[in-house]
């Protein structure tokens, strides 16, 4: 939105905002906030909010318990489905001690960090996700009755498909709050859909991967609905997946996406724990289009990483492992990390994969090297990753590695 501080202040009093909810997430990208009225908003600005960290999950391993969320005026957005009159507004927020110097698990400031030292090269990434997620019917309490909200298939329509006016509903709050859907349609689950964004730049695609959570499930409940974003709601189901589509310029030109595929697929194995941080996300990949192998294709969704068919401005990568469990500051950072390796050291990506690796033979699939098929084996790859070393804060880290 490109407010100012000031622009911030003005839209508060001319639009009757009575509440403003500082957002910021914890190191696993659960979502959290604390709302202040409009007499502290220039307190937030000049000195910030004071949280207690030792109450946060990854924020607890500090001999300090006080740090400071910043709002970002350039984050403001309306909250549509709160009341029109004392509305509600949310910012994201940046994360720092007393003294104003950066908190170490502040996963926004990582990548922050991240698109500046690419900028520092003459590379910007810009990034979109494909959410997946399930809708389940809920009880007269507004509880989670695990019946799913309809049984359509991949791309059905109404009246089978009853989630239409839901993701309707979802798009158009997204509107509203200045983030861009692309698409939206049925997926392969009972009750599972997916929104489609457009790409931006990395910092706002991940404020808007976790604003669209928080719009699908109030939106969601307004429905009748519970929303489900873990890995595999329902056995023997498709997953839920969040596929991450990049692309990368240099100097306002698109770059050659090869080596920058080539960097991921290196370091794939060992930031598969960031991209898949719960144990119910090995149960989804490997299985019904959810990828087991470090692989790579134009089209092939049974590879890791594949291009789709697209034109000008729309060509991209898309990984296709991480799942809504992700946090999504920490998986587009490590992505940018790993793409500058691959682009300052000219790596070359293996020999493209044609053939579907659902269908494949043992020992043909035998051939490939695989990602982590459990948590334990993915933080036992990601303790001794150098890049993971090198680019986390140590404490962020030990989050992941000790959990």
């Amino acid at each position: 939105m490109n407010y100012t501080k000031e622009e911030v202040k003005q839209f508060v009093e001319e639009e009757d905002v009575k509440f403003i909810r500082l957002a910021f997430c914890d190191v696993f990208g659960k979502a959290k906030n604390i709302s202040i009225m409009p007499a502290e908003l220039d307190r937030a600005f000049n000195e910030g909010i004071a949280i207690d960290a030792w109450s946060i999950r990854g924020f607890e391993d500090f001999s300090s318990s006080d740090l400071f969320l910043h709002p970002d005026p350039d984050t403001l957005a309306i909250l549509p489905w709160r009341p029109e009159h004392g509305r509600v507004v949310r910012m994201f927020c940046d994360i720092t001690w007393q003294d104003g110097t950066p908190f170490e698990c502040d996963s926004r400031h990582f990548l922050r960090d991240a698109v500046r030292k690419a900028e520092d090269k003459g590379y910007t990434f810009y990034f979109g996700t494909e959410q997946e997620f399930y809708l389940f019917r809920s009880d007269i309490e507004g509880d989670n009755t695990r019946v799913p909200y309809d049984e359509a298939g991949y791309m059905d329509i109404g009246p089978e498909d009853r989630g239409e006016n839901i993701r309707r509903e979802i798009c158009i709050t997204l509107e509203q709050m200045g983030i861009s859907p692309e698409s939206s349609h049925h997926e392969e689950g009972p009750g599972q859909n997916e929104i489609d964004f457009r790409y931006c730049d990395a910092l706002k695609s991940a404020d808007d991967a976790m604003t669209f959570r928080s719009v699908v499930s109030a939106v969601a409940s307004r429905n009748g609905a519970t929303v489900d974003f873990s890995p595999k709601p329902v056995k023997n189901k498709p997953g839920n997946g969040m596929h991450i589509n990049f692309s990368v310029k240099k100097d306002g030109r698109e770059v050659e996406l090869a080596p920058v595929i080539a960097g991921i697929l290196k370091s794939a194995a060992e930031m598969t724990l960031f991209f898949n941080p719960a144990k119910e996300s090995y149960e989804r990949l490997g299985t019904i289009k959810a990828p087991g192998f470090i692989t790579w294709a134009k089209e092939n969704r049974s590879t890791l990483i594949r291009i789709p068919a697209a034109f000008g401005e729309y060509k991209r990568a898309e990984l296709r492992s991480p799942d809504p469990m992700a946090n999504p500051y920490l998986a587009f950072g490590l992505i940018i990390y790993a793409g500058l390796e691959g682009l300052e050291k000219g790596l070359v990506p293996p020999e493209e994969t044609t053939i579907n690796l659902y269908r494949a033979e043992r020992a043909t699939l035998d051939k490939f090297d695989s990602i982590p098929s459990s948590l334990d084996e993915a933080v036992n790859i990601a303790s001794g990753s150098e890049l993971l070393k090198e680019v986390l804060p140590e404490a962020l880290l030990r989050s992941y590695l000790e959990r």
